[in-house]
């Protein structure tokens, strides 16, 4: 581990003295979210970008904050703030604390990469994008994304090197080495190849605790304009074998609907508890409550200033239960934008979804 973080300190100098001379920009970000008769809570994010040739780099850096007594005394709020990144070295500072609120700093990303016609390098805390999906992803079990959560995009990051590399006009391979909290590698590789009805990949995940493989599909389906995609994995967890995949489509209607429908299968399902005790583990949002759901979300622009969305999630376990998030959205101009929001469940009180509080919201991002 030692030759292996003296390289990753020689590799990252080196990388910052060539970007000394590089094209910088940035741009800062205010994300103020309010839950109503619940908490406020507001992010600060500086966002910078060098680019020198075909060398670039990006740095995403948060001041976080909460308020409201009762929120930051609960078990979700601990479980939020110790929820980090799983890379060897920290990325969220200590806990201050202040009346009713909380605050602390994280880093989001921050990486270095170089790209030309026939391959692209990234090496630092970032995003790896794997899968086709738009609600569930099975076969990205790095850092897929939390639909449940208010913002969905906010995503953590992982210590990685990644390359793909072009091997023609109509195929590329990705490879990635990361570095796990207990410092131990894990690794991936993807092969995508394009071709005229649709594009298909093979994928691979291994870890000391994690194996698996899977596949993506997606096409046009004739000239219908409706796109269809699977995405699906075989992987290993403790001592039992998990089957996830999806099916979707989406349509894009001419007067700016946007509809788009998946279904979700699941060969195990896991209690509560056992989903509880997983939290921090690097398969948390691939343990389900039920063998299969059904989304279906809907986007519609009324103008260019006034935007709508609902996502509707019905999940078919032992007592049927659903989750619903509708959003409406004002952009005022080039910095302000307004969301209007609510959380929904629904179901008996014993049921995945039925178990939580509805909630509402207002977002207000500023950006200059």
């Amino acid at each position: 581990m030692v030759n292996l973080l003296n390289f990753r300190v020689i590799t990252l100098l080196l990388l910052f003295a060539s970007l000394l001379h590089a094209e910088f920009e940035y741009s800062v970000e205010n994300t103020n979210l309010t839950l109503f008769g619940d908490y406020n809570y507001d992010r600060v994010r500086f966002r910078g970008d060098y680019v020198y040739d075909a060398l670039f780099g990006t740095f995403i850096a948060d001041g976080v904050n909460y308020y409201g007594e009762e929120y930051s005394n609960s078990m979700e709020f601990y479980y939020l703030v110790h929820h980090t990144s799983d890379t060897p070295f920290q990325t969220q500072s200590s806990l201050y604390e202040y009346e009713a609120g909380r605050s602390y700093a994280k880093l989001y990303r921050a990486y270095l990469g170089y790209e030309d016609d026939a391959q692209r390098v990234l090496f630092g805390l970032q995003n790896i994008s794997m899968g086709v999906g738009h609600i569930w992803t099975p076969t990205n079990l790095f850092n897929p994304k939390n639909i449940y959560s208010l913002e969905p995009d906010e995503i953590l990051g992982v210590f990685a090197l990644s390359y793909l590399y072009h091997l023609s006009d109509t195929s590329d391979m990705m490879l990635v080495l990361s570095q796990k909290e207990d410092n131990s590698l894990k690794y991936a590789f993807r092969y995508k190849s394009y071709s005229e009805f649709a594009d298909f990949a093979l994928s691979g995940i291994s870890s000391d605790t994690l194996k698996m493989l899977g596949y993506e599909i997606e096409g046009n389906l004739g000239e219908s304009g409706v796109e269809l995609r699977s995405e699906g994995s075989y992987f290993s967890f403790e001592d039992r074998d998990i089957f996830e995949a999806i099916v979707g489509a989406e349509y894009a209607f001419e007067d700016g609907l946007t509809l788009l429908a998946e279904a979700l299968y699941s060969s195990e399902i896991f209690s509560y508890s056992e989903i509880l005790f997983h939290l921090d583990s690097e398969i948390a949002t691939h343990l389900h409550s039920a063998h299969f759901y059904t989304a279906l979300h809907l986007s519609y622009s009324f103008n260019i200033f006034l935007d709508s969305s609902l996502l509707y999630i019905e999940s078919f376990g032992d007592a049927p239960s659903r989750y619903i998030a509708p959003t409406l959205s004002y952009t005022l101009n080039d910095y302000n934008t307004f969301t209007l929001g609510a959380m929904l469940y629904n179901g008996d009180a014993k049921s995945e979804f039925g178990m939580f509080e509805s909630s509402y919201y207002l977002k207000w991002k500023l950006s200059f």
